[in-house]
């Protein structure tokens, strides 16, 4: 028989857990009379003990009832008890929670009044742990450590993909804006970069609507007296392979949604675009207009943004004008076709291929021959030769990859040409913060997320 005392926590394997690796849930003991136990678990289900149990299940230590601030503070520091204590934060709306100076966050995917200026105001100039847990706080830690030591500091983004890194950056810019106290227009520049990045840079996944496909290190210059002078952002491992094929419920890069739903039917005609329906490489996933509205709106953001950070009408007209051609280059199709002694492929549907080459500059003869032949040079002899209908998919894709890798690299190159201000006489400190793109395990993964996955 047990004996437990009515109101007491307890810990229990969860009865609902089918993985291999087990982890305790908290439970509490509601009723404890004749020898029956009855607890009720965390998640509120109702379970009885065998009358003939005999192994009484482990009493919880008192911090992991309510939950702590600080998780080493824990007096049942495993994995139970850390998934517990956060569990019961993020149920009173407590997204934040320290492990030392490390920040765990919780992504509560509805909006908190928890970042307001007099927030930002309330966490300035304060020790950690002073507060309770806030990404402000970690973000005043950083900078007040620059500030005293004359060192530079780096703070690290990660988690899976939806933990809300993205979100996290734009804060801690944010709040690196206030410390700053200037309201100049280099801070407006440094977070009027963010649209433009995501809009690039991000799509749709299975657990996230606005799931980052690259990483970037943003790194924050301050003068000596504390003043945001400028911000140099280095990227890596954008996930081009997402151009040419998404899951089911995923979508391709957010920039060709917010541009076939924001932009002006003038500018689309010119462009000769429709629907993200009719565009291969925007219809593979399901939902695709689930988010139309939002895209209309992120495409005037994103025009707004490119104009604060000196792209000029012509550069952003021509950087659409790629975008449609990609579109089109998509839409491509070949069919194979039997020769007198091989076979050999060609363009099944001439409109879209004519349609790119005209929005790409080049002659729809070069474009066809690049997608349907290959070059080879022997003993000073050129040797043509045709490529199968597989191939010429492929190397249709690998073009467009190519394109927007170059594109991307050229935006955010001409991002830093705004922001950037080159040292001056070394004088300059620097804040970096590392976003790392999320963990997240496809039926089809990717070598970019493989890459940050393993």
């Amino acid at each position: 028989m047990i004996f437990l005392n009515r109101g007491e926590y307890v810990w229990i394997d969860d009865p609902s857990s089918d993985h291999e690796i087990r982890v305790q849930i908290g439970a509490k003991v509601i009723q404890a009379e004749n020898g029956v136990v009855v607890l009720k678990d965390d998640d509120g289900r109702e379970l009885k003990l065998p009358a003939n149990a005999t192994k009484k299940p482990k009493l919880m230590h008192p911090s992991s009832i309510e939950g702590c601030e600080d998780m080493i503070e824990l007096g049942d520091l495993n994995e139970a008890g850390i998934l517990r204590n956060l569990y019961v934060r993020y149920k009173n709306n407590i997204i934040y929670t320290y492990t030392g100076s490390i920040l765990v966050a919780v992504n509560p995917y509805q909006s908190l009044d928890i970042y307001s200026p007099q927030v930002v105001a309330k966490y300035q100039d304060r020790k950690l742990g002073q507060l309770p847990p806030h990404i402000f706080a970690i973000a005043d830690n950083a900078y007040h450590r620059m500030m005293r030591n004359s060192q530079d500091q780096c703070v690290i983004i990660s988690g899976e993909s939806g933990a809300g890194k993205t979100e996290s950056t734009k804060l801690i810019l944010q709040f690196f804006a206030a410390l700053s106290n200037q309201h100049s227009w280099v801070e407006q520049q440094i977070l009027e970069a963010n649209p433009i990045l995501e809009a690039f840079g991000n799509a749709r996944t299975l657990k996230n609507d606005n799931s980052s496909r690259f990483g970037k290190y943003i790194d924050v210059h301050f003068d000596i007296k504390g003043t945001i002078k400028g911000a140099k952002i280095d990227h890596y491992l954008l996930e081009k392979s997402r151009l040419s094929f998404q899951s089911a419920s995923e979508r391709n890069f957010h920039v060709f949604y917010a541009m076939l739903n924001g932009m002006d039917r003038k500018s689309q005609d010119a462009l000769r675009l429709t629907r993200p329906a009719d565009f291969h490489y925007l219809n593979q996933g399901s939902d695709i207009d689930l988010l139309a509205q939002k895209d209309a709106s992120d495409f005037l953001a994103i025009s707004a943004s490119m104009r604060v950070l000196m792209f000029s009408e012509d550069e952003i007209w021509e950087i659409f004008t790629l975008l449609a051609a990609l579109l089109h280059v998509g839409n491509t199709r070949f069919q194979t076709f039997e020769g007198q002694h091989n076979d050999f492929t060609r363009i099944a549907d001439w409109k879209p291929a004519e349609i790119a080459a005209e929005q790409l500059k080049v002659s729809k003869q070069q474009l066809v021959d690049a997608f349907t032949t290959k070059r080879t040079r022997t003993g000073g002899e050129e040797i043509v030769s045709p490529l199968n209908e597989e191939t010429c998919y492929d190397v249709r894709d690998a073009l467009v990859k190519g394109i927007y890798g170059r594109l991307f690299v050229w935006l955010v190159s001409k991002i830093n040409d705004a922001i950037f201000n080159a040292p001056d006489g070394g004088n300059l400190k620097r804040i970096g913060v590392l976003d790392i793109f999320g963990f997240e395990i496809f039926e089809r993964n990717s070598f970019e997320q493989f890459c940050i996955n393993f």
